[in-house]
């Protein structure tokens, strides 16, 4: 007997992630594209035969508007817009107790892997080293910083049990004095076509480790965006990332 295929709805579909997600589809026999629109486009309708939503949208407030709607009708949605002020991001929550929710800053099974040797090295290496992360994206992107140099400033600081806008410094300019033991820094780069490179860098006293991840195609991001589809129809309503999907809790 055939498994039905997983229906999803990618939003943003004309972007650049929607295009590398229609790309990469073909790749997954389980998955079956029966609708894409763009952020300015009615969802009214479209979304009846949808098993999950694939949201990949440069408005954060219209992704949040959409996390709403899922949620209104229990569909699942897979999150990769980056960018929500905190008041998206606790309506995206409240929604996940309604829906299923896959939401990350960074799909790509490498950098899934970053954020989680981060935070290992962080409670291994103590106290007394300075954590800095550097972060490069191409020239059009609007954010600074990147989603996912956030996120790996927060399980860093999670894991000195410290709350991270407590520690977080954004650059560096003038005359700041020595730096503070528990600061965490993040310096942003922006230039030509890169599509997105991370650097954690632990410095002590006489040594260095840097942990980096680099990525060439944004083929990687929606390879997991679409693992993460096929994933969570199958769970229970909660607010999910790709560390749950990949099994790295």
């Amino acid at each position: 007997m055939n498994t039905p295929k997983i229906n999803i709805l990618i939003n943003g579909w004309t972007g650049k992630m929607g295009t590398a997600l229609l790309a990469c589809v073909e790749k997954h026999p389980g998955l079956e594209v029966v609708g894409k629109i763009c952020h300015s486009d009615q969802v009214d309708g479209k979304l009846l035969d949808v098993d999950v939503v694939v949201d990949f949208v440069n408005d954060p407030g219209v992704s949040t508007s959409m996390a709403v709607t899922c949620a209104a009708i229990k569909k699942s949605i897979v999150i990769g817009t980056t960018g929500h002020t905190d008041e998206q991001r606790q309506i995206i929550e409240d929604m996940a107790r309604i829906t299923p929710i896959v939401m990350t800053s960074n799909f790509s099974i490498g950098a899934n892997l970053l954020f989680w040797l981060s935070g290992v090295v962080t409670e291994k290496v103590g106290i007394g080293v300075d954590i800095e992360i550097v972060e490069m994206h191409h020239c059009l992107k609007k954010d600074a910083p990147s989603g996912t140099a956030l996120t790996l400033a927060e399980i860093i600081a999670a894991a000195r049990s410290k709350q991270l806008h407590d520690v977080v410094q954004f650059g560096r300019h003038g005359t700041t004095g020595p730096r503070s033991q528990d600061e965490i820094g993040i310096h942003s780069i922006r230039g030509g076509d890169v599509v997105g490179d991370h650097t954690v860098l632990f410095a002590a006293i006489g040594e260095r480790i840097e942990l980096t991840h680099k990525a060439s195609s944004r083929n990687t991001f929606a390879e997991g965006a679409l693992r993460a589809a096929e994933w969570v129809v199958k769970q229970k309503p909660g607010l999910y990332d790709m560390q749950d999907v990949l099994g790295l809790r």
